[in-house]
């Protein structure tokens, strides 16, 4: 998979792939317009919506109405560093839910792909290369 991002006007930065252009902006207090969100919000909110998508499936594939469930990402900080220590995601169901379900769709949702890459991270590689005006 390769990325394009590109710099679109004050502290926005766009990421263009797969036929999808993502937009991000920092906030008000950041500098930013808060026209998007930011980028490291968009990596919060990619855990809870990869989790939400094999709850989701798990829903279908047992023909369980999805009304009424939801999910809950709470995100924990570290109070001096700021960096991110815990991230809790409750799965909400609503009353009637059929109990025996819960447990395998707990295990469901632990087998999300962004949670996996995040328990065995990616080398992380940054480089820069010169390229010729007409090309950029």
């Amino acid at each position: 998979m390769e990325l394009e991002i590109t710099f679109p006007g004050g502290l926005q930065v766009d990421a263009s792939f797969d036929g999808f252009l993502v937009h991000t902006d920092q906030t008000h207090a950041d500098g930013g317009d808060g026209l998007a969100p930011s980028p490291f919000d968009l990596f919060l909110a990619s855990f809870g919506t990869c989790a939400g998508s094999y709850v989701l499936g798990f829903l279908r594939r047992r023909g369980l109405p999805t009304e009424g469930v939801r999910l809950i990402e709470r995100v924990h900080t570290h109070h001096a560093t700021g960096m991110v220590e815990d991230i809790e995601v409750e799965i909400q169901v609503p009353e009637g839910f059929p109990e025996k379900y819960i447990a395998p769709m707990i295990r469901s949702a632990e087998l999300c792909a962004v949670k996996k890459h995040l328990e065995n991270p990616p080398r992380i590689a940054v480089t820069t290369r010169t390229v010729s005006r007409a090309r950029a």
